[in-house]
């Protein structure tokens, strides 16, 4: 068994040259993947940068870091100029781009409703975002794209010579639902989680069983489950990932049994839900390393 990836999730709120340091950082710490949110603001949270914007300039001062959203969603993003936005990052970077993709929330503080109009339902949400991933999938395998659908459509997109990475840059796809697992097993090469849901209470358990569904909607797409990487996002139960560096190994070698192929920590963020000890985040992403 192989201990998870470690990526970092970072807060795109300070200034670039401040924001710009802590991705070097990010890189010299030796995470694997630095994750960035992709919203207009977040839980009330001001002043909240561009995430695309963000990761152009993260691509070109660092050299082996991935990058990645967690997550983009149609809330405000249409699939094709997102498509084209993320190419150019696969490019600037050299191809070390990851889309993490997911259907969005509904609170008028993380984007849901930002552009106006009435509160989408479940069904419609679930609809839309699986129109939005196909389109997506779509336009950045090129080379041209045409589409009609029911939310979304597209005039001969062309997407050019295409990504860096073939066919096109992964997808972790968040999904916790029948839907969304059967997206996450048709188009992800990763799924991701943040532990949550009303399946039970124990985020242990509920990660039990929503990998098992997730391994039965892979059996149902013809896919080998084993090909998929599994992302847990930490920082939304009460876990103590970052009390000690011997806690975090302890839960990553639990949840790795699993099937956790991937794991997320946010840089620590004084005065927040995601504060924590610096020292402790750094022995860490030290340990991880060694």
């Amino acid at each position: 068994m192989n201990a998870p990836r470690l990526g970092t999730v970072m807060w795109p709120i300070q200034s670039w040259r401040e924001t710009g340091e802590l991705f070097r950082r990010a890189e010299d710490l030796g995470f694997d993947t630095a994750w960035i949110y992709d919203h207009t603001a977040w839980r009330g949270h001001t002043p909240w940068f561009d995430a695309y914007t963000t990761l152009a300039a993260a691509a070109a001062v660092t050299s082996r870091v991935r990058l990645g959203t967690l997550v983009t969603s149609p809330n405000f993003r249409h699939p094709v100029p997102t498509a084209h936005a993320i190419r150019t990052i696969d490019d600037i970077s050299g191809g070390r781009y990851t889309a993490g993709i997911g259907a969005g929330g509904t609170s008028r503080t993380s984007d849901g409703g930002l552009l106006g109009g009435p509160d989408w339902t479940p069904r419609e949400r679930a609809g839309r975002f699986a129109e939005w991933v196909d389109l997506l999938d779509r336009a950045l395998r090129g080379p041209e794209t045409t589409h009609e659908g029911e939310y979304y459509s597209a005039q001969e997109f062309r997407s050019g010579p295409g990504c860096v990475q073939r066919p096109r840059v992964p997808f972790f796809i968040a999904g916790g639902g029948p839907r969304g697992m059967r997206l996450a097993a048709r188009y992800g090469e990763g799924w991701i989680t943040t532990a949550e849901g009303p399946q039970s209470d124990d985020p242990y358990e509920l990660v039990r069983i929503q990998i098992g569904l997730l391994d039965e909607a892979c059996e149902a797409e013809g896919r080998d489950p084993a090909t998929q990487r599994r992302l847990l996002l930490t920082g939304f139960t009460d876990e103590p990932w970052l009390a000690s560096s011997a806690s975090y190994a302890d839960l990553a070698g639990r949840y790795a049994e699993l099937g956790v192929t991937d794991i997320a920590l946010h840089w620590p963020r004084p005065d927040s839900d995601w504060a924590a000890d610096m020292k402790t985040f750094e022995a860490v992403a030290a340990d991880h390393t060694a």
